[in-house]
């Protein structure tokens, strides 16, 4: 439903938090004519996409890597303007350098015929071949799914069913009734090329053992097109930020909501810890859902989301951010170090250790547009390690000595050095997590994807209260930068639809 500028002039709405659903959603209100105000806890936007100072500026502390470009020209298209004049976009040839324990590497691009030949080289030509068909499959999976699951409001299972009949050759794509690592190990004879693929169903905090088989598609957002943001992904949050203050987007920093007032109608108001009172009829809350079935924001809107407070959680992570000199195997921006025993790593997790020997991501921000090394100047890196979420997590401490010692003689194990190593203030933990964003039990993604329902269990942005709308990586479609902008464009048309219904 398209609404002018002028039916939805002097509407109220109170955007809680500004992660990048919160500010996609605030800056499509704010262009639709409405009165937008944002709360934020924090002293700055951006939620998980955060970053850490350090004496060579800041580093990233989430995501790294800007996938889906598209989602974003939209956005800022819908704000009558275009993504290329906030910020200086870097297209990445090479999606990632992979390495393994037993010393080979392998480097993947954006450029289908590259990666190819790479894997040609590096698996034969037997997977080369695989590896072509993985390619087709994926985005033929993407292309079927983007439009009724991840562009729509509500992802419909009979509609589903009816685009998978319409092309039954979907079906074994799909492989309903296999995990990702059935299906990668069935396509690739060269067990590092499963661990390689299985990886991306950690990209929405799952384990690949468990994961459904679709999860595959997730490669295709990489493989049409990685790019980095200069100065790194913070800036497209302070972009997104500074041009919500030129609209007019009223920013609240340091104030945190106390509940959400409704009633019978709906929703009434916002009250702030600090006793003061906006009134509004519209709210965007963009959180962890899990949050407000936990009363969090008050028991007006404690029914929201009941289901899942019991719910598995996907993963968590530990993170590094620092600088430092490097020494070791030449790095490109994005770099994955994996274990040898893909296995044993997410069995630990799941039960939830910390796996011993775990697969670790190494972004060497400085390294954007290009893989030269810096002649033994000093860097900034962020590290990731998969965690357990809080809900299913080990006694956490002395976690910072045991989180030190394993990333880094991990790293160590490929040749690599950091000099210094990073105190415990540049390490985020599961509980830190649930620190920063309460109610989420440590977890990055929200409920965790694995089982083939999994996305018909997400909160969706429309409530059961009436004018209490969700935005995030928490709510459909689903975890991910651009899948939380999304989830702004479906809350905003829902907000748009109840406007014009009323």
């Amino acid at each position: 439903m398209e609404l002018s500028h002028s039916q939805f002039a002097g509407s109220r709405a109170v955007v809680i938090g500004a992660g990048i659903g919160g500010l996609a959603a605030a800056l499509r209100l704010v262009s639709a004519g409405a009165d937008v105000t944002l709360c934020e806890r924090q002293s700055a936007p951006g939620g998980k996409m955060r970053v850490v100072d350090t004496p060579v500026g800041p580093v990233d502390a989430g995501p790294t890597v800007l996938t889906l470009r598209g989602v974003f020209d939209d956005l800022f298209q819908a704000a009558n303007t275009r993504l290329n004049t906030h910020v200086t976009l870097i297209r990445e040839e090479m999606i990632a350098r992979h390495f393994w324990p037993d010393g080979s590497s392998l480097d993947l691009f954006s450029d289908q015929a590259r990666s190819y030949e790479a894997v040609r080289s590096f698996a034969g030509q037997q997977d080369a071949e695989a590896f072509r068909q993985f390619c087709a499959d994926a985005r033929r999976l993407f292309a079927a799914f983007d439009g009724p699951v991840m562009r729509s409001q509500r992802p419909s299972l009979p509609g589903i069913l009816k685009r998978t009949v319409s092309d039954i050759g979907l079906v074994p794509i799909i492989s309903p009734f296999s995990t990702l690592h059935q299906s990668l190990a069935r396509r690739f004879s060269d067990p590092r090329l499963v661990q390689l693929f299985g990886r991306y169903a950690t990209y929405v905090g799952g384990d690949p053992y468990r994961s459904p088989a679709i999860m595959s598609l997730i490669w295709q957002a990489e493989a049409s097109g990685v790019w980095a943001v200069a100065g790194g992904m913070y800036r497209l949050a302070l972009a997104i930020t500074k041009l919500c203050q030129t609209k007019g987007v009223r920013f609240r920093f340091n104030t945190q909501v106390d509940r959400i007032e409704a009633g019978p109608l709906g929703v009434r108001a916002v009250v702030l810890e600090s006793g003061a009172r906006i009134a509004t009829d519209t709210v965007v809350f963009n959180g962890d859902p899990r949050a407000l079935a936990l009363g969090h924001l008050g028991e007006n809107v404690g029914r929201i989301a009941r289901t899942i407070v019991d719910a598995p959680r996907s993963l968590s992570a530990r993170v590094w951010s620092f600088a430092a000199q490097c020494s070791g195997p030449e790095l490109a921006l994005h770099n994955v170090f994996f274990t040898e025993q893909p296995k044993a790593e997410f069995d630990a997790l799941r039960d939830g250790q910390t796996p011993e020997s775990p697969t670790l991501y190494v972004c060497a921000q400085d390294r954007a547009g290009s893989d030269t090394k810096l002649d033994g100047q000093p860097e900034r890196f962020e590290i990731i390690a998969n965690a357990p979420p809080l809900t299913v997590s080990e006694p956490p401490e002395p976690e910072f000595d045991k989180c030190r010692r394993i990333t880094f003689k991990t790293l160590e194990r490929f040749g690599m050095r950091f000099a210094p190593e990073p105190g415990e203030g540049a390490l985020t933990t599961p509980a830190g997590f649930e620190r920063l964003f309460p109610g989420s039990a440590g977890s990055l993604y929200g409920q965790s994807p694995h089982g083939m329902m999994s996305t018909f269990r997400r909160p969706q942005a429309r409530t059961s209260v009436r004018g209490l709308y969700l935005v995030g990586g928490g709510v459909h479609p689903g975890a991910g930068v651009p899948m939380a902008a999304l989830s702004a464009r479906h809350a905003v048309e829902a907000i748009m639809q109840d406007h014009a219904l009323t």
